[in-house]
């Protein structure tokens, strides 16, 4: 019965934030709630909610503290550079644009941290997919998926995760699981190509003043080679405005062509006419943000003249930025304390002044509050998912459901089943509660406990965009789409890159 109503709880969940009928953070609350009641529990749900709230609470703390410090990052000038580099390769192409969103996030996705990744690479890349007339769910997508692939990194959590669960050295897990991991990721960077691709052909190619068009083939879907017939010269216009460079509907200057191209699942329009091209700080609405702000929907962007730059601390705030992350994957200090003290000390060294403290905190209480009050949404659901016991029916008739011939296969079967387990589940509940119960049935068949762990890693790149996953309502909350719009653009990317994954494993004879 209790398996039965969680599955039926998540599919719930998962068809009402897709069909947009309910809010994620409602849905979050709502539904685990009357599925409480369902299963004779409704007298405990206070205790479950706060149960869950309080394992969720010092995660909450982190993502709170982690975008107000790295907001601050953005606003004085840190990753200007970085930024500069991508805008620089991507050259207002859209194939480049998507590819180097994957790139932009694997390389933020070495510290480890979901949370962070997604916020720099939104904040680098939401105004260009905005003046491009881009898929901003695209954006999501790849970065989602590109960071999963990294997230298998030791001190990002899932590999330390199976490694104490079953008593493994992390490095005996992860080391040999590097060629598999680097295939994965190049798929990756062929998905954005190939995306990027589809996105070129449906906004037409664009160039900046003093650039020229790519004259290149491109590959139509189903494989069908289409040459550009003419290029029409670069129009010489003001500093900043896009102009078209493809001819016919491909080559349509400003929204014009955009919008007779149509916008596609979860891309906000764009404007009326050609505007400037930027890069970003902290997607936020919130006053006192920062000048260079895009008409059409408050986007602050990276204005190289905004006053809240602090050149003469630069070496400071990345000096304070590495030591940060060091203390991080040295396990220091906890997380939320580590994030509380380095932006409370970037606060009081780059902004001394108490109204400069208030405006920005200001400008990212818009994104703190909407983070928060969905990492606390998710309490409710993980809540009642572990306390009704929900979760542990759920494994248990999953893993007594592989066929006894499939024994000698179970590392196979562990990489399957780390696509739907982590998922529906957090990473706690499938490496503490599943994996144990999958090694010693693989064992009994002579299957080593370093291939079940090193199988369990290859969903990750699914589980990142997970409903159970703070770090995604970070990535949708900026980059200003519905959840059920990522959600169903990307669970089938992300699945075949994890697929991608385990059957590179298996060929290298790691799994």
């Amino acid at each position: 019965m209790l398996t039965f109503l969680g599955f039926a709880m998540i599919a719930t969940f998962l068809v009402l934030i897709m069909m947009k009928k309910m809010s994620p953070i409602a849905a979050l609350v709502l539904i685990p709630a009357l599925f409480c009641v369902f299963a004779g529990k409704g007298a405990h749900l206070g205790d479950y909610v706060i149960e869950g709230v309080g394992k969720l609470a010092p995660t909450a703390a982190m993502l709170m503290f982690a975008i107000v410090y790295f907001g601050l990052m953005i606003d004085v000038g840190l990753f200007d550079p970085i930024v500069r580099g991508i805008l620089r390769f991507c050259k207002a192409d859209p194939m480049r644009v998507v590819v180097g969103t994957a790139v932009l996030a694997a390389i933020v996705s070495l510290d480890g941290d979901g949370s962070t990744t997604f916020m720099i690479t939104v904040s680098a890349m939401y105004p260009l997919y905005k003046r491009l007339g881009l898929s901003l769910v695209v954006m999501t997508g790849v970065a989602a998926t590109a960071n999963g692939v990294m997230n298998t990194l030791p001190w990002g959590g899932p590999t330390a995760r199976a490694a104490t669960a079953l008593k493994l050295d992390a490095a005996d897990i992860f080391v040999p699981m590097i060629p598999a991991l680097a295939v994965g990721l190049l798929f990756v960077f062929a998905l954005a190509y190939v995306l990027g691709l589809r996105e070129r052909r449906r906004v037409g190619v664009l160039a900046l003043p003093g650039q020229k068009a790519p004259q290149e083939a491109e590959v139509a879907e189903g494989g069908e080679e289409v040459e550009q017939a003419e290029v029409a010269e670069v129009a010489e216009v003001a500093d900043g405005d896009l102009v078209a460079a493809g001819s016919g509907s491909a080559g349509r200057s400003g929204s014009a062509g955009r919008a007779a191209s149509g916008a596609s699942v979860g891309q906000t329009p764009p404007a009326t006419s050609a505007s400037t091209l930027t890069s970003a700080s902290t997607p936020t609405a919130a006053p006192g943000s920062a000048a260079g702000a895009a008409p059409e929907d408050g986007f602050q962007g990276l204005d190289p003249d905004r006053a809240t730059l602090r050149p003469r601390l630069y070496w400071f705030n990345a000096g304070l930025t590495v030591a940060l992350l060091a203390a991080m994957i040295t396990e220091l200090l906890p997380i939320p304390v580590l994030f509380l003290l380095g932006a409370a000390l970037a606060l009081t060294v780059n902004f001394p002044h108490m109204p400069d403290q208030k405006a920005r905190l200001a400008a990212h209480a818009d994104n703190v509050l909407n983070v928060a009050g969905m990492v606390f949404a998710a309490a409710v659901f993980t809540g009642v998912l572990t306390g009704t016991g929900m979760v542990k029916h759920m494994a248990d008739w999953l893993v007594g459901a592989i066929p006894e011939g499939m024994g000698p296969h179970m590392a196979l079967v562990t990489g399957l089943l780390s696509l739907p387990l982590t998922y529906f589940m957090s990473n706690d509940g499938f490496y503490f509660g599943v994996l144990p119960v999958l090694a010693e049935a693989g064992a009994a068949h002579g299957v080593s406990p370093l291939e079940i762990a090193r199988a369990s890693l290859v969903g990750q790149a699914l589980h990142m965009s997970s409903p159970l996953v703070p770090a995604v309502y970070v990535l949708v909350g900026m980059a200003r789409v519905e959840f059920g719009d990522h959600t169903r653009f990307t669970v089938k990317w992300a699945a075949l890159t994890s697929l991608v994954v385990l059957a590179a494993g298996m060929l290298f004879g790691i799994i």
